[in-house]
């Protein structure tokens, strides 16, 4: 039968992901390890470890953490966990990621990881922690070559010349033909490099060196500069150079309706404007900031107003609208993102939007700490159609665009 050019190749039935993380990564300097220092938004372990839980062809994840940072990698793993939830049928969080307390040396580390895979995985992903920039295609290409082979790992071709040097002067030089510079992840049929560790002694560069000394082939597949690993504080510049091409980009919209009742005023978009009638809602009913702010969970896939703020909570009874908006931006920015343009459109025959839209971008923009040229309000009307036409009502519309920090 032939499969159609979206369907992925034949790969191990069962392929698990173990990240090594139970280092100490002092020279990347920082009060912490570097696997949970902030880059873009996120730890450098958050990074990594959402490219194996949101990985379709990769199943558990094991992560292997020092004892001091269980706290830590808990939260961590949680929140990459339900994120990837929202992007791939995964299965429930609990058991989506193991942790696995390390040991003294970083094969112990992997000794301990490998123990914990149950036995319906076959074959492994040996991971660093510290190269958050690791592809989907380099974790293919890993998974594909495992189809056919015991170990598989990605490399890429010494293209510097060589030199050896002492007391900063240049003693010689080496010929680079056939050298190539290490990556992970580093895949194994499992069985093999279990007993590969059990049987090795000695301290070993990395799982393939491991797996050479028990007599396991090893073939290279092609590595990605951005696959880099984060050694010294200088390589956190780097890595957030490379994660900029994995920006992601969220758009949501909100709508909102609000009826016009007796009053001497309705608040709009955080402007208080006077008017003959005013506004119906539980809240303040600014319908402009309503919009706006269901506009931001949307981007989020975080429900509406209601799920985080429901109507039959007198707390927010007559409540500033300004409090729900503050928080869905707070959201966005808890959860890595930054919100980059918002828009709104108030469709109304009265009151007269005009005069008052430049005061209602300033309130906006305040309230969510963007510049005000990234923040419009503009009104139409329907043309005396319908109940905004009929002067029972006022909607609006927004739209929000989010980006990763």
């Amino acid at each position: 039968m032939t499969l159609p050019d979206n369907t992925p190749p034949p790969c191990p039935e069962t392929t698990a992901a173990l990240i090594v993380a139970a280092g100490r990564g002092t020279r990347a300097g920082g009060e912490l390890p570097k696997q949970w220092q902030m880059l873009r938004g996120r730890t450098v372990a958050a990074h990594t470890l959402a490219r194996f839980t949101g990985h379709p062809r990769v199943g558990p994840v094991v992560l292997v953490i020092h004892p001091d940072d269980r706290a830590v990698a808990e939260k961590v793993a949680e929140a990459v966990v339900q994120e990837a939830a929202q992007e791939v049928t995964q299965e429930v969080a609990g058991e989506r990621v193991t942790l696995v307390m390390g040991r003294d040396t970083r094969a112990g580390s992997v000794q301990a990881g490998l123990a914990a895979l149950g036995s319906d995985v076959t074959h492994v992903l040996i991971h660093d922690v510290a190269r958050p920039g690791i592809s989907s295609a380099v974790i293919d290409a890993v998974i594909d070559a495992l189809a056919g082979h015991a170990g598989a790992a990605p490399g890429l071709p010494v293209t510097d010349a060589l030199w050896t040097g002492d007391a900063a002067r240049v003693t010689g030089t080496r010929d680079r033909t056939g050298l190539y510079a290490a990556q992970t992840p580093q895949g194994f049929a499992l069985a093999a490099i279990r007993a590969a560790h059990d049987a090795y002694t000695g301290p070993a560069a990395d799982d393939v060196e491991v797996a050479r000394a028990a007599g396991i082939d090893v073939v290279i597949v092609p590595g990605d500069a951005a696959n880099l690993k984060i050694t010294t504080q200088s390589d956190f510049a780097r890595a957030d150079r490379e994660l900029q091409g994995d920006m992601d980009v969220r758009t949501g919209q909100g709508f909102d309706v609000h009826a016009l009742c007796d009053g001497d005023h309705v608040t709009l978009c955080g402007v208080r404007i006077p008017h003959d009638r005013g506004l119906l809602g539980h809240s303040d009913a600014d319908v402009g900031m309503h919009a706006l702010t269901d506009a931001i969970y949307g981007a989020l896939a975080a429900g509406d107003i209601g799920t985080h703020f429901p109507p039959s909570d007198p707390r927010w009874k007559g409540a500033a609208s300004h409090i729900f908006l503050r928080h869905a931006a707070e959201m966005a920015d808890a959860q890595g993102w930054r919100i980059t343009h918002c828009d709104v459109t108030l469709i109304c025959e009265y009151p007269r939007i005009g005069p008052h839209a430049q005061a209602m971008r300033g309130a906006l923009a305040s309230v969510l700490g963007l510049e005000v040229s990234r923040v419009s309000v503009k009104a139409t009307t329907s043309e005396q159609l319908g109940f905004t036409g009929r002067k029972e009502g006022i909607a609006a519309l927004a739209t929000a665009t989010l980006v990763t920090k």
